[in-house]
C-alpha cells in the first residue's frame, strides 16, 4: 500500500456563543481548523484534523496546507502509511515546530492503518484499559454570575466534575470560582484552568483564596516558559499542579519531572501526535506522575483520536482527572456523518476501524472556507 495524494479542506465552524471560552490566552469563539485526508492506492482514505489556533499552537490552517502541500506530500507520495514511526520522524527532521499540522498527519496514518486491520485505533494501541473515558466540561472566563450560568448548564446535562477558566484577573477568577461553586453545591468536583495567566506570586497568592471553594487541582498556574515557576507554586500550596501549556514532548515532560513541578500532564494529540502523546504518558508513568487529555476544542476527528488515545493509554488517569473531550457541548456539528458516542461525563469509542468516524460531505462543503 502507498500514499497516493494528500488533500486538506480549511473549514471554520462557530462555537456556540454562550459557551466560547475566554481565558488568559484570549478567546475562542471559533475554529478555523484543517482537515486532512491522506489517500492510499488501496482506496483507504485516512482521516485527520489540524485543531490550529494561532494564540495557542502558533499555527493556522493556512501554515497548515501549506506545510503539508509544498513540505511533507513530496517525501510522502509513495510511502507506506503503516510505516509511521519512520515517516514521523523524516516529518520532524523536515519541518521544525508546528505539532498539530504534523498530528494531523499522523493521526491519518493510524487511521489508515486500523481500517486496513479491520480494528479499532484502541485495539492497536493496546486495548482498552477503561470501558469509557471520563470527561469534564470547562467553564469560560467569564463575568461570575454567566460563568455560574454555565456550570449549572453543564450539571443540569450530567457533569459532575469541571474546570473554571481563570489566570484573566485574580479578584474577577476568585469571584468567578465562588460563584461557580455556589450555583453547582457542593458534591460537584472544581478544578481550575489558569492557562499561564497568572505570575508565580499571583498564583500562590490566588490558589490560597480559592481554598475556600474546595477546587482539586490548579491547571497550568503559569506561563509555560520556565517550568521552575510551576515548581515554585506547586512547592507553595497543597493542590495537584497541571501542567498543560509547559508539554509538548517528552523532554517537556521529563524537565517537568526533573523540576518537580507538576502532578499531571494534560496531554493532546494535537501536541505531535498519539505516539508523542503515549511517549509523554510513559515518562509521567515512570515518573510516578499520572496524566488526563486536555482540549483545543478538536471537531469529530480530533475528538476521535483523543478517544481511542485516552482508551488505551493506563498512565491517563481519566477517573480522578476527567478528560476534556467536549465537542458536542460546543458545536452544533462535528463534521460528521454520526455523532461521536459522547454524553455528559462519558466519552465512548466509535465501533469502527481506524479512528471510526466519517465525514459528512455537506456538513464539510457548508462549514468550507475557502469556497
Amino acid at each position: 500500500m502507498k500514499i497516493v495524494k494528500i488533500e486538506t479542506i480549511p473549514v471554520q465552524v462557530p462555537i456556540h456563543p454562550q459557551r466560547a471560552i475566554h481565558s488568559g490566552r484570549g478567546s475562542h469563539t471559533v475554529s478555523p481548523f484543517l482537515l486532512v485526508k491522506v489517500h492510499t492506492d488501496a482506496g483507504i482514505v485516512g482521516l485527520g484534523e489540524v485543531s490550529c489556533t494561532p494564540t495557542w499552537s502558533g499555527e493556522d490552517q493556512v501554515t497548515a496546507a501549506h506545510f503539508i502541500h509544498h513540505i511533507l506530500a513530496p517525501f510522502l507520495i509513495g510511502q507506506n502509511p503503516t510505516q509511521i514511526e519512520r515517516i514521523m520522524r523524516q516529518i520532524n527532521r523536515a519541518l521544525a515546530n508546528n505539532p498539530f499540522t504534523k498530528s494531523a498527519i499522523e493521526m491519518a496514518l493510524w487511521d489508515i492503518v486500523g481500517k486496513a486491520a479491520g480494528l479499532p485505533l484502541y485495539q492497536l494501541l493496546g486495548g482498552a484499559v477503561r470501558d469509557f473515558v471520563p470527561t469534564k466540561f470547562s467553564v469560560s472566563g467569564l463575568a461570575p454570575d454567566k460563568a455560574a450560568e454555565i456550570a449549572s448548564w453543564a450539571v443540569e446535562q450530567g457533569f459532575r466534575k469541571l474546570k473554571v477558566k481563570v489566570g484573566l484577573d485574580p479578584d474577577g477568577d476568585v469571584a468567578r470560582v465562588e460563584a461557580v461553586r455556589e450555583a453547582v453545591g457542593a458534591q460537584v468536583c472544581l478544578g481550575v484552568d489558569a492557562n499561564g495567566g497568572w505570575s508565580p506570586h499571583v498564583a500562590i497568592q490566588t490558589v490560597h483564596r480559592l481554598y475556600d471553594y474546595d477546587i482539586y487541582f490548579v491547571e497550568q498556574p503559569t506561563p509555560e516558559q520556565d517550568v521552575a515557576w510551576l515548581a515554585d507554586v506547586r512547592n507553595h500550596i497543597r493542590l495537584p499542579v497541571m501542567a498543560d501549556e509547559s508539554v509538548y514532548t517528552p523532554q517537556d515532560a521529563m524537565a517537568i519531572v526533573r523540576a518537580n513541578a507538576a502532578d499531571v500532564l494534560s496531554l493532546y494529540v494535537g501536541k505531535g501526535g498519539i505516539g508523542p502523546a503515549r511517549k509523554i504518558a510513559a515518562v509521567a508513568e515512570a515518573a510516578g506522575l499520572v496524566c488526563t487529555v486536555g482540549s483545543n476544542l478538536e471537531l469529530g476527528i480530533g475528538n476521535a483520536a483523543m478517544i481511542h488515545l485516552a482508551l488505551a493509554t493506563p498512565a491517563i488517569d481519566a477517573e480522578t482527572y476527567p478528560c476534556d473531550i467536549l465537542s458536542p457541548f460546543f458545536y452544533e456539528t462535528d463534521l460528521l456523518t454520526e455523532p461521536l458516542p459522547i454524553v455528559a461525563g462519558a466519552a465512548h469509542a466509535p465501533s469502527g476501524p481506524g479512528l471510526g468516524v466519517t465525514l459528512d460531505d455537506e456538513k464539510v462543503a457548508h462549514y468550507r472556507s475557502d469556497r
